[in-house]
């Protein structure tokens, strides 16, 4: 039988403890502004100047650091994005979630198709399919993610992409199909 008059469980018992509270912070600049200037250049042009430093990355690059690090990082058609796993990647069971790596495939995927667009056309995700194959880790250095135009059609783009260690290990693989955003023809 159980004693319902016991006295309850001492509030310290059943408090979270955290050892070491962790914080982070960061900047991003206006969106808008690389928006802007991609309308007016080729998809390779506008990301060959946000790697240096003429248009501002957008916003989820400083949220999740990652980045295109280096111009030869940006080809026509071939695109890779770095970023070293960090904590604060981490999903609850203590390796990096599975959003990071999805978020870091599409845009290696997109902006691999973008290379290929002329100034004024657009794309978007249709489809994202993403398989995971081993843990992304704290203190495993960088990773790579390299999307790779399949076809650029009138309207519709598809691309590939891995997700890779230094020495080349595969830690997913990614597929995407994009519609392409093109401006409305004036009637004559």
């Amino acid at each position: 039988m159980t004693d319902r008059t016991a006295d309850p469980i001492p509030e310290s018992s059943t408090e979270t403890v955290h050892k070491e509270a962790r914080l982070r912070t960061y900047t991003w600049e206006d969106p808008l502004i690389g928006a802007e200037a991609a309308r007016h250049l080729s998809g390779l042009d506008y990301l060959r100047g946000m790697v240096r430093g003429e248009f501002p990355a957008p916003p989820i690059a400083a949220s999740l650091d990652f980045s295109l690090a280096h111009e030869d990082d940006i080809e026509d058609g071939r695109v890779t994005f770095r970023m070293v796993p960090r904590e604060f990647h981490y999903n609850p069971i203590g390796s990096v979630h599975g959003g990071v790596y999805a978020t870091l495939l599409d845009s290696a995927l997109g902006c691999a198709i973008h290379t290929r667009l002329p100034a004024g056309v657009g794309y978007t995700t249709l489809e994202l399919k993403v398989n995971y194959l081993r843990p992304l880790l704290v203190g495993m250095g960088e990773v790579r993610a390299v999307g790779e135009v399949l076809s650029v059609s009138r309207q519709v783009a598809t691309a590939q992409a891995r997700l890779l260690d230094d020495r080349d290990k595969l830690f997913a693989h990614a597929t995407t199909t994009c519609l392409i955003l093109r401006p409305q023809r004036s009637a004559p």
